[in-house]
């Protein structure tokens, strides 16, 4: 796992970054003033959901020589906070494909629930904004927000 990802701005609103050898590119939609060249912040962020839970469906899967043909993961915003326009709660469904073993849907469904970005999510995480250009010792309480 990378600890350090470097954020690039190479023009209009698109913001990029950099992942030890791959960039992710994101862009704002045309409706937000971006050239939509890419997908949002946000849609990457709730698609990093969706493929984490993906990768541990298919982990138990492989682990177990079942079948992935049809195997299929939809992710909903199924409901959004009115005050701040943020989800609340958001819904993993899993198709299996025709003839998945009976006895593993729920181990499956355990499997995903052990995505790591969701765990994260719901234990809540903590953030430090912190301004790199002061000098560390002349930082003034404050110059390091905890948010």
């Amino acid at each position: 796992m990378s600890s350090s990802i470097e954020v690039s701005f190479p023009g209009g609103l698109r913001v990029d970054a950099q992942l030890g050898n791959h960039v992710i590119r994101t862009d704002q939609p045309a409706s937000g003033g971006g050239e939509d060249s890419a997908p949002a912040p946000f849609d990457l962020f709730l698609a990093s959901i969706a493929t984490c839970a993906g990768i541990y469906a298919l982990g138990y899967c492989r682990a177990r020589n079942l079948s992935t043909e049809g195997l299929k993961l939809t992710q909903e915003v199924v409901e959004t906070d009115p005050a701040t326009k943020l989800p609340k709660r958001v819904a993993l469904t899993l198709t299996l494909p025709p003839g998945f073993p009976e006895h593993h849907r729920p181990a499956i469904l355990r499997a995903i629930n052990g995505c790591k970005v969701k765990k994260t999510i719901a234990q809540g995480l903590d953030f430090d904004v912190i301004d790199a250009s002061a000098p560390i010792e002349g930082r003034a309480e404050g110059e390091t927000a905890h948010v």
